[in-house]
């Protein structure tokens, strides 16, 4: 169901499908799991990254994003405020430990990553380590997710260097910016994984890599919103969609600056 789901509702990302499902997948299946599955999945807005993470949750919960056990985030709107960065860090572990006793099976989702305060995400180290219990509390088989627009630089690069040396979208290989990604990420002081021991100790398992958008990918997304309302498809409709996004770089004009995060608004004007 997750495979199915990547294929037929999330454009342009081929990395991602094949990283998500491989690492879920496996991570399910395996029995004698030595630490949770950690994935932090980079790129733009509105390159699928939110869409990713409640896709997974409905591949693994009945309720998807609304079940108990899954747990989300967002750093403006939990952890807004630097002097209370302490304060946080106990109620994290606090609220991590105490919904893993209750189901070893539960999802993490931090959205605003690059938004969160340096050093907050620290706290959980112990949590994603290789310890079979804390204090009487396995961890093994909890999930976390980071999304992060942090990387997207470095993203937007190589996807960049494929287009400009008339390569395939398609051939690029996570090893093509795996690292590039985890070490811009380390270093850059706004992404939440400054320095983190999280990435210096090696305990994220993918750096998930969202490349960005192009105009194809754009009035894909809009078919399909269009398909979900229950409206016949009207492809002027979608050309005019794809054509009110802005696209960069300035010269060449080949991603959407927005991904597909304004897609719903737009359609709402032509279908009243």
């Amino acid at each position: 169901a997750l495979q199915e789901n990547l294929d037929k509702r999330l454009f342009g990302q081929h990395l991602v499908s094949k990283v998500v499902v491989k690492a879920v997948k496996g991570f399910l299946n395996n029995s004698n799991v030595k630490k949770p599955l950690t994935l932090s999945l980079h790129g733009w807005t509105g390159t699928g990254k939110n869409f990713v993470s409640k896709i997974v949750a409905e591949s693994i919960y009945k309720r998807g994003l609304q079940s108990k056990y899954v747990h989300q985030f967002v750093a403006t709107l939990h952890f807004p405020h630097a002097h209370n960065i302490n304060l946080y860090k106990d109620q994290l572990q606090s609220w991590i430990r105490g919904n893993v006793s209750i189901c070893p099976r539960s999802l993490f989702i931090f959205d605003e990553m690059d938004k969160m305060h340096a050093g907050l995400i620290d706290s959980i180290k112990p949590f994603l380590d290789y310890y079979e219990f804390l204090d009487g509390v396995s961890y093994r088989q909890a999930i976390f997710i980071f999304l992060s627009n942090a990387g997207a630089e470095k993203i937007t690069e190589v996807a960049l260097d494929f287009w400009r040396n008339g390569k395939r979208r398609e051939d690029i290989q996570l090893q093509d910016m795996q690292n590039a990604l985890s070490v811009s990420v380390f270093n850059n002081k706004n992404s939440g994984f400054w320095h983190s021991t999280l990435i210096d100790r090696n305990l994220i398992d993918y750096f998930v890599p969202f490349l960005p958008l192009e105009y194809k990918h754009v009035k894909m997304c809009v078919r399909v919103e269009v398909e979900s309302r229950g409206y016949a498809v009207d492809e002027d409709i979608l050309t005019r969609v794809a054509d009110e996004m802005t696209y960069f770089p300035r010269e060449e004009r080949i991603y959407s600056d927005k991904g597909c995060k304004t897609v719903d608004a737009k359609l709402d004007y032509y279908y009243d």
